[in-house]
C-alpha cells in the first residue's frame, strides 16, 4: 500500500506545555491521553514494571509487540513504576504536582487505595484535572462491578439494535464503548482547563463507559416515553428514516444508499427508473416514505440487483445520491481519498521498517496535530523522568533494584 509522508513534526501544537500523568492501561484512559499527545500534550505513562500495558500484548504483534501499541501510545513517555509502593505512590505525588491533568482507567476505589484519590491529589494541587473512566462511574449502585467496553455496549441499548431481526446480537468489531468514553473524556477535560483557566481551580471528571455510549443512542429514550416503543434491531436499515439500507447488488458485493432526504429521494426515485414514485405526494416526506419503506426499499433492491456495485455508485454519484461501498480494510489502505487526506500515516519502526497507521484526526488549519516520536518501550523515559523530579542516579538505582522501578 502506499501511504502518505510521515506526519513527524516538531511543531509544538495547540496543547503544548500541558502536562500530563497517565496512570490507566489498555483503551479508554490511553486513547483519551493519546489524543492530547496528539495535538502536543506532553504525556508520561505510568506502566507496571514487567509486562507493562497489557495492550502491549494485543492482537497481532511484530517483534513481540503489538503493531495497535504505536497507534495508542505514540507521542508518550513511558515511567515503570510499581503503583503498589509506597515510594511508587510518593513518585506519583510529586508528578501530579507538576501535572496539569492525571487521568485513570482503574476500578473506582484502587486509587483512593493507594492513597491517589481526588481528596489526596487535588489538596497537593488545587490546579489539577483528574479525569476518572470506568464502567459505571463513581458513584451508583453498580460502581464496584467490573465494567468493560463490551459490557457499557449492551447496558446502553447499543447491542440489542446491532442484529438482523429475531438473531443474535452482535458486537460493533472494534471497542466503541471504550474510545466513545475516552472521547467524552477529552471533551471534559478541555471544559475543565477552560474553567480553570477563568477560575485557578480544577476538578474531577467522571466518564462511565455505558453513559458515554447510552449519549449517543439519539431519540431511544424519548420515543419509549412518549410512546412506549422499545426500537429493536433493524439490520442494514435505519429504523423511522427512509429510504437508508445496504442494497445487494449483481456482483453479489452491498451498496449503501441514503436517499433519506425529500430532494434526494427524488433524484434517487428518477435514477432508478421510479419517477411514480418520486413524484407521488404521498412520499414527500420521511413520515410517508416510513409507512411504504418495503415498498421503496423493492423497487431499489430490483435496480441495484442488475448492477454491480460500482455501476451503481457511479449512477448515485452522478445524480448526488449519498451511498457508498462496504471497504474492508484493504479497501481503506488503497483509497486515494483516504491518502489526500493524510489518514494513511506511516512510521519508522526500530528496525527500519514502515509501518502503516491511521492519521491524526481532528484537522486544524493553524495548529494540527502531528507524530512526534514513536511508542515508547517499557520504561523507556523511567530514569529521566525520575531526573526531572531531582532523584539522583543513586536513588533511582537503588528503586531499579526493589523492583519498584524498571
Amino acid at each position: 500500500m502506499d501511504t502518505a509522508s510521515s506526519s513527524q513534526t516538531t511543531s509544538p501544537g495547540p496543547l503544548a506545555g500541558l502536562k500530563v500523568l497517565e496512570l490507566g492501561q489498555l483503551i479508554a484512559g490511553p486513547f483519551a491521553a493519546k489524543t492530547l499527545a496528539d495535538f502536543g500534550a506532553e504525556v508520561i505513562k505510568i506502566e507496571a514494571p514487567g509486562a507493562g500495558d497489557p495492550l502491549r500484548k494485543w492482537r497481532l504483534l511484530k517483534d513481540g509487540t503489538s503493531v495497535w501499541w504505536q497507534v495508542q501510545s505514540r507521542n508518550k513517555r513511558s515511567l515503570a513504576l510499581d503503583l503498589k509502593d509506597s515510594q511508587a505512590q510518593d513518585i506519583v505525588r510529586k508528578l501530579a504536582l507538576e501535572s496539569d491533568v492525571l487521568i485513570e482507567n482503574f476500578r473506582p476505589g484502587a486509587m483512593e487505595g493507594w492513597g491517589l484519590g481526588p481528596d489526596e491529589l487535588l489538596k497537593l494541587n488545587p490546579r489539577l484535572i483528574m479525569l476518572r473512566i470506568s464502567g459505571y462511574g463513581q458513584t451508583g449502585p453498580y460502581r464496584d462491578r467490573p465494567g468493560f467496553g463490551v459490557v457499557a455496549e449492551a447496558m446502553s441499548g447499543l447491542r440489542h439494535l446491532t442484529a438482523e431481526p429475531g438473531r443474535v446480537p452482535v458486537r460493533v468489531g472494534v471497542s466503541i464503548g471504550d474510545t466513545l468514553a475516552a472521547l467524552h473524556g477529552v471533551i471534559g477535560i478541555l471544559l475543565a482547563l477552560q474553567h480553570r483557566n477563568s477560575h485557578g481551580v480544577g476538578q474531577v471528571i467522571d466518564v462511565a463507559l455505558y453513559e458515554a455510549v447510552f449519549n449517543c443512542m439519539e431519540s431511544l429514550l424519548p420515543e419509549y416515553s412518549a410512546f412506549g416503543a422499545v426500537r429493536g434491531p433493524a439490520g442494514s436499515a435505519l429504523p423511522g428514516i427512509a429510504p437508508s439500507n445496504a442494497y445487494r447488488c449483481k456482483d453479489e458485493g452491498y451498496a449503501l444508499i441514503a436517499g433519506n432526504g425529500d430532494s434526494i429521494f427524488k433524484r434517487l426515485m428518477n435514477v432508478i427508473g421510479r419517477d411514480d414514485l418520486a413524484t407521488d405526494p404521498a412520499l414527500a416526506d420521511n413520515a410517508g416514505r416510513v409507512a411504504r419503506v418495503d415498498e421503496i426499499d423493492a423497487a431499489i433492491d430490483q435496480w441495484a440487483a442488475q448492477r454491480t456495485v460500482d455501476e451503481v455508485l457511479a449512477a448515485l454519484d452522478k445524480a448526488a445520491v449519498p451511498a457508498g461501498r462496504i471497504y474492508t480494510v484493504a479497501d481503506i489502505a488503497a483509497d486515494p481519498h483516504y491518502q489526500a487526506r493524510g489518514m494513511l500515516d506511516s512510521v519508522q519502526m526500530d528496525d527500519g521498517s514502515t509501518l502503516a497507521v491511521p492519521g491524526i484526526t481532528p484537522k486544524l488549519s493553524l495548529t494540527p496535530g502531528g507524530h512526534r516520536r514513536n511508542a515508547p518501550t517499557l520504561g523507556q523515559d523511567s530514569d529521566a523522568v525520575l531526573r526531572e523530579l531531582g532523584l539522583s542516579s543513586a536513588q533511582i538505582q537503588a528503586l531499579k533494584d526493589k523492583g519498584i522501578v524498571s
